[in-house]
């Protein structure tokens, strides 16, 4: 949570309330309007310009002519993400480089994705490698003299100017901005001195945010770890710690309880092959993360058919399995009618069970092990299990009571983390929201930020 104090010692408890009311902000004394619409009332001693005022764009270009065994550090779209900026860059030799891999970055240098500009692909490199290299579908922005490197990579961070970018992009699916246009695009710049207070204000606060936002982000992920770790140890172990033990003939999971049962997975389940008429029911997607989920459910763009007749129908109960990333941990048992892909395969119990103990237990990091053992390829990375080499897999069984108990007691210890798990998610993306207003309204000057320091009006702690 942040605290912020007004100039009259008034205290906001929450991101929610800054977001609501800016009043306790400082602001300019006088402003005018900036032009254009989507921008609305600058500093009336701003100037308004055109990027390519205050900016080269791809000024350095790697030629057809480089020396194939030219080693680079390539950075690709796929590894720029808001908020975290640019990941590890891929080591490449050119002759064996995309033929995007062209623009040249130097020190300073901010690189903005010209391709679906919304997602926010934006990251300032201050120190980059003598060979970073970046994808042509980025724009590469060099400061000129009088701008500072710092406040042109808030600039294009700020949602209005993302904003206005992506207005002036074409296309459907993939929408995008030609570079001489996006040179073109409407900037507004304070004089420098005010830049550089704008982006060292920036640097600090947004560093807090971010080291904040990174606490809350490791405490989910213990509870993520402890939550593996008590599903583990009550779906292979039982719940009580002193029975008598046996080994289970499974080399990754061990000793389990003596009363237990360990059955072939051919006398468990059977293969089940129903395909739909209409491809008008549900479509339902498995993950790692989430198991068998309602493909409406997930915020991804990715390829679907034109039709799904001839999907495979899956009913509640029915374990479904990714086949290509099952050694992935892609599998889970259903709580949805539907329908899946043609690529996956779907299994049914032939004896009596609890849909949600197998659930726990096929998803945990020991049957991921054994799925992984009994799957089929050369390379790691392209491994399949095959309906026989899943029925080879071995499944712990024990009694229908204790597997109803375990599943009980798993639900019961797991409410409270799952509440406190959205609690921090809930509170990171305020926060996260917070981050992208405090830019705005710094880099658009609805604050004045020239006077404050580190404990001043919306300073986080």
């Amino acid at each position: 949570m942040i605290s912020t104090n007004n100039q009259g010692g008034r205290t906001l408890d929450n991101n929610e309330a800054i977001l609501r009311d800016a009043s306790h902000w400082p602001r300019y004394p006088a402003y005018k309007d900036s032009g254009a619409t989507w921008l609305g009332q600058i500093p009336a001693h701003w100037e308004v310009k055109r990027l390519k005022n205050i900016a080269n764009t791809n000024t350095e270009t790697l030629p057809e002519t480089t020396d194939p065994d030219y080693t680079l550090q390539y950075v690709d779209i796929a590894n720029v993400e808001e908020v975290a900026g640019a990941r590890a860059p891929q080591e490449v030799r050119f002759g064996a480089a995309p033929s995007r891999a062209r623009r040249i970055v130097r020190a300073g240098d901010t690189i903005l994705s010209t391709v679906r500009t919304y997602l926010k692909a934006v990251a300032y490199f201050q120190s980059p490698p003598e060979n970073l290299i970046v994808s042509t579908g980025f724009a590469v922005l060099r400061p000129v003299p009088g701008t500072d490197a710092r406040f042109l990579f808030a600039l294009v961070q700020c949602a209005q100017f993302i904003e206005s970018v992506v207005a002036n992009s074409v296309g459907v699916g993939y929408p995008a901005i030609n570079p001489s246009e996006l040179s073109c695009s409407p900037v507004w710049l304070p004089p420098l001195p005010e830049q550089r207070a704008i982006a060292a204000f920036l640097e600090r606060e947004i560093a807090k945010l971010d080291a904040l936002v990174a606490k809350k982000e490791r405490l989910i992920e213990l509870l993520r770890e402890k939550r593996t770790a008590l599903i583990s140890r009550a779906v292979t172990a039982g719940l009580d710690s002193g029975v008598p033990m046996k080994d289970s003939g499974i080399p990754s999971i061990g000793l389990i309880p003596s009363r237990w049962q360990v059955e072939r997975n051919k006398s468990l389940f059977k293969e089940v092959d129903e395909r739909s008429v209409t491809g008008d029911e549900e479509l339902l997607t498995v993950s790692h993360l989430t198991g068998v989920t309602s493909r409406a459910e997930k915020e991804v763009n990715m390829f679907m058919a034109e039709s799904m007749e001839g999907y495979k129908i899956c009913r509640p109960g029915d374990l479904v399995i990714n086949t290509m990333w099952a050694w992935m941990g892609a599998l889970g048992v259903s709580q949805h009618a539907g329908i899946v892909s043609p690529s996956y395969n779907v299994y049914r119990f032939r004896k009596a069970f609890v849909a949600e103990y197998v659930d726990f237990l096929y998803r945990t990091q020991q049957y991921i092990c054994e799925i992984t053992r009994h799957s089929k390829g050369v390379w790691s990375s392209r491994l399949r299990l095959y309906p026989q080499e899943f029925f080879d897999i071995s499944t712990l069984a024990p009694s229908m009571r204790e597997q109803q108990e375990i599943v009980d007691r798993i639900g019961r210890e797991l409410r409270p983390m799952s509440a406190l798990a959205e609690k921090l998610q809930g509170s990171i993306e305020k926060l996260r929201e917070y981050r992208t207003a405090l830019i705005s309204a710094a880099v658009t000057g609805k604050i004045d930020v020239r006077g404050l320091s580190t404990d001043g009006p919306g300073a986080t702690p």
